[in-house]
């Protein structure tokens, strides 16, 4: 197989369920950058998401010939992903804020114009987006950020497609708030 050549994802999973570690390499190539970025949303530790990654992907490589295609491989990957994080973030519950969680709490005495000068646009949205509900930011995260349908999202978070819609409402209307209150007039489109 070349790696070069365009071979459905569905048949890399195929050809990894026979063993063909080529097809593993192309297959992760293709979808490590997507994963790694939706786990280090959900947990906020970039250390930890790497160390997920692997098991993401070592699952994959493991259940590769149970995959039965009711859903896109990239979703079925996305549901690992998060099943993990998730995992993780449990473990992590017991344990004390970290630097990271630490830095991204708002100086109460700070008022909306001077968070503003602190940061720029970007990093106050990414503040605001760690402020939301796991269930709301996971959400945020595969509808805007990964282009996921409702219906994609429904199937990798375990849930009914009107829940997402739900969480989606109320996670718009919620970062709205929290970015007009940190000086960002336009909130969500």
């Amino acid at each position: 197989m070349n790696a070069n050549s365009v071979t459905s994802d569905a048949d890399l999973i195929g050809r990894i369920a026979s063993g063909d570690r080529l097809a593993m390499q192309v297959l992760f190539s293709r979808h490590h950058v997507r994963v790694y970025r939706f786990v280090v949303r959900l947990i906020g530790n970039e250390t930890v998401a790497e160390d997920l990654i692997s098991e993401v992907f070592l699952d994959v490589w493991r259940q590769a010939d149970r995959f039965e295609g009711r859903s896109a491989v990239s979703t079925w990957i996305l549901a690992i992903a998060r099943f993990k994080a998730l995992s993780a973030m449990r473990r992590r519950s017991e344990e004390a804020l970290d630097d990271h969680a630490a830095a991204a709490l708002e100086d109460p005495a700070d008022d909306p114009e001077i968070a503003v000068q602190k940061k720029d646009k970007g990093d106050v949205l990414r503040m605001c987006l760690q402020s939301l509900s796991p269930e709301h930011r996971e959400i945020i995260d595969l509808v805007y950020y990964h282009e996921r349908s409702v219906e994609d999202a429904a199937a990798i978070v375990g849930i009914p497609e009107n829940t997402v819609k739900t969480r989606m409402f109320y996670a718009r209307k919620k970062l709205g708030e929290l970015l007009k209150a940190a000086g960002v007039e336009r909130g969500w489109p």
